[in-house]
């Protein structure tokens, strides 16, 4: 069994077990929403699944295929009772329905990336600790396993100075709307000390992702990596993330959607670029990955609940970055198929 990690020292959780019926809320069953409702029925820890959805009449064929645990389907409307709540649903509102889970004795996992949502999340974290409850922020491809990689990477460094994460590939339809949208906010970047914005869409940068995929131009757009990332690199100079785009992406960013969204928008990539001090010089690494982002979020928000299930995580509202230790989950990441890729050859002093 991997040991599990613990945002401060040693585990903010004991005492309590869930000898009843454990159960898990899954709120959102669209492509991430159904990948993390399978992995929850494999793990064996979860009796009881509550799905919430716009069109439960549409799960029914879903439903007879999660064996050996009940399902319950529920439409919009007040949060059910669980142990664990993942908001799986589009961006906008995570913070208020996060909030409702909280005063209904749920832990709660998100796997949004609208700025919005991540900052509205982190601020629940007074709330989350005087329930003795975790709120896992942004347990998905990015922010989330960018996160992870981020500080896996960083802690070879003695002093990190600069990270820069670039993305590509998107998973379901609600998270290709939600980049759309991205597309034509300021982005947020941390340079010197303090927060600044910068216009969407600028920024050009050619980034080589782990093959297949190769090198793709890369832009500025509304990411909340950089909110997450600082918190776990408070001394770095430079914090930023940028996305793959093509020209017809940047120039209907302004426009509604012209065609409707794929049903995956897989594959993709992540790629992290720590700079700093390495032994006394300066030094660049490069990690990154590639897989499908649905399928990342899906085991990532998976993992979440089945640890938060076994009280092996800290309370509070925080991301993976945060954590001392990335390597469980990596670790985890890598048993459900889904690995990191050192650039060999890049680090220079």
């Amino acid at each position: 069994m991997v040991s599990r990690p613990a945002k401060g020292s040693g585990d903010s959780s004991a005492g309590r077990t869930f000898a009843e019926v454990p159960t898990v809320a899954v709120i959102g069953c669209g492509v991430v929403g159904r990948r993390v409702a399978r992995q929850l029925t494999a793990s064996g820890l979860v009796d009881r699944l509550i799905l919430g959805a716009r069109r439960p009449q549409r799960l029914h064929g879903f439903v007879r295929q999660l064996l050996d645990v009940d399902v319950d389907v529920v439409a919009p409307g007040p949060l059910p009772a669980a142990e664990i709540t993942v908001l799986a649903q589009p961006g906008g509102g995570h913070a208020e329905l996060a909030e409702e889970a909280l005063g209904n004795g749920s832990h709660v996992v998100s796997v949004s990336e609208a700025v919005g949502d991540v900052q509205g999340l982190l601020d629940l974290d007074a709330t989350a600790n005087k329930a003795e409850r975790a709120v896992i922020v942004g347990a998905a491809f990015s922010p989330g396993m960018s996160c992870l990689l981020a500080r896996h990477c960083g802690q070879r460094f003695d002093q990190v100075e600069e990270v820069h994460v670039a993305r590509m590939g998107t998973g379901g339809p609600a998270c290709q709307r939600q980049l759309h949208r991205a597309r034509t906010k300021d982005a947020v970047e941390w340079r010197n000390g303090d927060w600044i914005k910068r216009p969407s869409g600028t920024g050009r940068e050619l980034v080589w992702f782990p093959d297949p995929l190769g090198a793709r131009d890369c832009y500025r757009a509304a990411l909340p990596d950089p909110l997450l990332l600082a918190a776990s690199f408070p001394s770095a100079d430079r914090i930023t993330a940028k996305v793959a785009a093509t020209r017809r992406d940047r120039f209907t960013a302004w426009l509604p959607m012209l065609r409707p969204p794929h049903t995956d928008g897989g594959p993709g990539a992540i790629r992290v670029e720590i700079r700093g001090v390495l032994e006394g010089d300066q030094a660049t690494d490069v990690i990154g990955a590639i897989d499908y982002p649905s399928a990342v979020a899906g085991a990532l928000a998976s993992i979440s609940a089945e640890w938060l299930l076994q009280e092996a995580l800290p309370h509070g509202a925080w991301s993976l970055g945060m954590l001392d230790d990335p390597v469980p989950w990596l670790q985890e990441l890598e048993t459900r198929g889904i690995t990191a890729a050192v650039y060999e050859g890049i680090s220079t002093t």
